[in-house]
């Protein structure tokens, strides 16, 4: 498998997370032994993340990296919609009635630039429907309550200390096209991580800007972005002194269970907290836009109940010390809308990059302003599957499947090689393979388990590297 893996659609990815060989102890503090993930359930849960549709085989390692989406497959927007990443500011059609699955969706606005002001227009509604009801709902006294300090540990205080290193961004292109996502300060020096897809329409020329919760906003430029990792690094202009990068925790340390705290502009509600657990570890996602030129993402991804909707796209997952310990980047929902947007609304299933891996590609980006990826020098194919990613015979364009001189042919992999451990996690399709090779770093050693003709190999093979999306 190469992480330039080539082809026409995004998968479906499988429903189940890769399972590790054992279970370790809980983690302690922001040190200890890596927390694995439960036994994988016996069956696929009621809704595939992805849609449906035909899912046919890529390959090949070099080239117009990665594959766009299939026709029919949603991605990150709604059913047949067109909507998630680039949709217009123009409020879309009411959807009919009834039919349409469930599909993954960017948890990033595609709106009216509003940000706070819904919030604000909201409130001011139900506030004069209900005086005009006679409510005889009486106010308590604040006594104060408002100015007094919450206790470091509780959510209260975990959310004062992080709020003022959020950012609500409002990316826009040339064609006035764009959304509203979020982000957080990742330096002193203004630099501000979120994700690929919310700044994608301001990438060629566009405008950008970040605001924070006291009302300051800047403007900002794009120093690099990801799309296969879906993860974009943007600096402030003239940036103010006083910034507060937010502190990174482990994610190699999160435990099934642990608490959870999001931070984002949903629906264009700047600055929302909302809480939950880590509701599962190593969740395959593989997604796009939905667009004919959309390229796919891949992540390993820690999952969340915490409340996630459109506009939280590329905000903070902090754990109960208050450090990041992910990027919210996606959200399986159903296929009814919400507000009266048409989008879709949070069901309890988030899905977040995890920060050990956006920390790596945000540090790339800000050095050279290219991500750099782990592979292999495979190609898989990218078909829905719960026996493994299986080399295919052939790449794209007519290419070798199996890269001349590189880390797969180096450790005797061929063409029909079906992979199906990485290390101790379990492979079960090509995108699994994708999302756990870039959760490593070009040069790591891994050990590949494969099937030849019934028989079962194990092989050391060290990890190539690609740079750039293309």
């Amino acid at each position: 498998m190469s992480t330039e893996n080539e082809g026409n659609a995004v998968p479906p990815a499988p429903s189940a997370p890769p399972v590790p060989v054992a279970s370790p102890a809980p983690p302690q503090g922001d040190a200890g032994a890596t927390a694995q993930l439960p036994p994988v359930p016996s069956g696929p849960p009621e809704q595939h993340p992805y849609g449906s549709g035909p899912t046919p085989s890529y390959g090949a390692p070099e080239g117009s990296w990665p594959p766009p989406p299939p026709p029919g497959t949603p991605g990150y927007g709604e059913a047949g919609a067109g909507g998630g990443w680039g949709a217009s500011y123009q409020q879309p059609a009411p959807k009919p009635a009834g039919g349409g699955r469930g599909g993954l969706i960017a948890a990033v606005l595609v709106a009216a630039l509003v940000a706070g002001g819904l919030g604000g227009g909201l409130g001011y509604t139900l506030a004069k429907d209900n005086d005009g009801q006679g409510s005889t709902t009486v106010s308590a006294s604040d006594n104060g309550a408002s100015q007094v300090k919450r206790a470091p540990g509780t959510i209260a205080g975990v959310a004062s200390r992080a709020l003022p290193s959020t950012v609500t961004i409002e990316a826009e292109s040339n064609s006035g096209e764009g959304g509203t996502g979020t982000g957080f300060v990742f330096d002193t020096q203004g630099h501000i991580v979120t994700n690929n897809h919310v700044v994608a329409e301001a990438v060629d020329g566009g405008k950008l800007s970040a605001t924070f919760p006291d009302g300051r906003k800047y403007a900002a430029e794009v120093v690099g972005h990801a799309q296969g990792y879906d993860v974009a690094v943007i600096k402030l202009k003239n940036a103010p002194s006083d910034l507060k990068p937010l502190s990174l925790g482990n994610s190699d340390q999160v435990a099934v269970g642990d608490e959870t705290i999001a931070i984002g502009a949903p629906f264009g509600l700047s600055n929302t907290v909302t809480t939950g657990i880590i509701s599962a570890k190593n969740r395959p996602v593989a997604s796009s836009d939905g667009s004919s030129s959309s390229k796919a993402s891949y992540m390993s991804a820690l999952q969340t109940d915490a409340s996630i909707n459109p506009g939280n796209s590329g905000g903070p997952l902090l754990n109960a010390s208050g450090a990041v310990i992910g990027i919210n980047s996606a959200i399986q929902s159903t296929s009814g809308g919400s507000f009266g947007s048409g989008q879709s609304g949070s069901i309890g299933l988030g899905f977040a990059i995890p920060i050990n891996q956006a920390k790596y590609v945000a540090q790339q980006l800000i050095k050279s302003g290219k991500p750099v990826y782990a592979k292999i020098g495979a190609s898989v194919s990218l078909e829905e599957s719960t026996d493994g990613a299986k080399i295919t015979d052939q790449g794209t364009g007519g290419a070798d499947a199996v890269e001349s001189g590189g880390p797969a042919a180096n450790a005797g992999l061929k063409p029909g090689d079906v992979i199906t451990k990485l290390d101790d996690s379990v492979i079960d399709s090509g995108p699994t393979l994708i999302g756990e090779i870039w959760t490593h770093k070009p040069g790591d050693k891994v050990k590949v388990t494969y099937t030849r003709g019934g028989d079962q190999h194990t092989v050391d093979l060290t990890l190539g590297s690609r740079v750039g999306d293309s």
